[in-house]
């Protein structure tokens, strides 16, 4: 990969304040907010003896990723097409998938960095554990990651235009959330909800990372999920995608 092109782009993410919000900081504000209800440090038998603060640092490690992935990435991609970059670029050395690397490394690095940051402020804030099984966690974070990417990939190739993928996004952004467990932690969902919740990508890296965060490796199968999508959305990606 050129390096001076991913020098490049880690400085325009960084120009870019609503992404860097978004990406980094909402997740994290938003576990500061749901651990400020003291209701929610008690523990809750329905949630098998967790504390609803718990539950929700997986949930805002999921969050920032499936922002980045969904809605940062692909209306960046789809201006530069829209704007003819990616044309300009086809006729210099540097090859426009160098470009689509860059971005890919660029916005998969930042989810990893809201990841960090929000299993630090669980931890320091609000005494949440950190993961019994690290290295399950950690291979269960960057299939979702991967996941997060790939579907950000095919939103891109699906949008001709910013405010097209921005709506595309939008589309896709609200019930990823809902499966990740946003709105109701997928351990409090009825069961048929959540093995159906489960089938999906970020259902899946819910479990995953839920699993892993109690010490238990994470589930083959929510791990096999999580392959099956990105292999999918990826190959969709590489289908669909047109540089021009």
């Amino acid at each position: 990969m050129n390096t001076a092109v991913l020098r490049t782009e880690i400085r325009l993410l960084g120009r870019e304040p609503g992404a860097v919000f978004w990406i980094l900081l909402f997740p994290n504000l938003l576990l500061v907010i749901l651990g400020s209800i003291p209701a929610f440090r008690d523990a809750e038998a329905g949630l098998g003896g967790l504390r609803t603060i718990d539950v929700y640092v997986p949930v805002a490690v999921l969050l920032g990723l499936i922002v980045g992935g969904l809605q940062a990435m692909p209306q960046t991609l789809t201006g530069y097409r829209e704007r003819g970059i990616l044309r300009r670029m086809s006729t210099t050395p540097v090859r426009p998938s160098t470009l689509l690397s860059a971005q890919m490394l660029v916005h998969g690095a930042a989810a990893l960095l809201s990841a960090l940051l929000a299993l630090a402020v669980g931890r320091i804030g609000f005494d949440v554990r950190l993961p019994d099984q690290p290295f399950g966690y950690v291979l269960a974070l960057v299939l979702a990651v991967l996941v997060a990417l790939a579907l950000g990939a095919v939103v891109s190739a699906l949008s001709p235009t910013t405010k097209i993928a921005g709506a595309v996004g939008s589309v896709v952004l609200f019930p990823a959330m809902f499966c990740a467990g946003v709105w109701l932690p997928v351990q409090a969902m009825p069961d048929v909800l959540a093995d159906i919740v489960g089938l999906t990508p970020f259902g899946a890296a819910s479990e995953a990372l839920n699993q892993a965060a109690a010490g238990d490796w994470p589930g083959w199968a929510h791990l096999g999920v999580m392959v099956g999508w990105a292999v999918v959305l990826s190959a969709a990606a590489t289908r669909w995608f047109r540089w021009e």
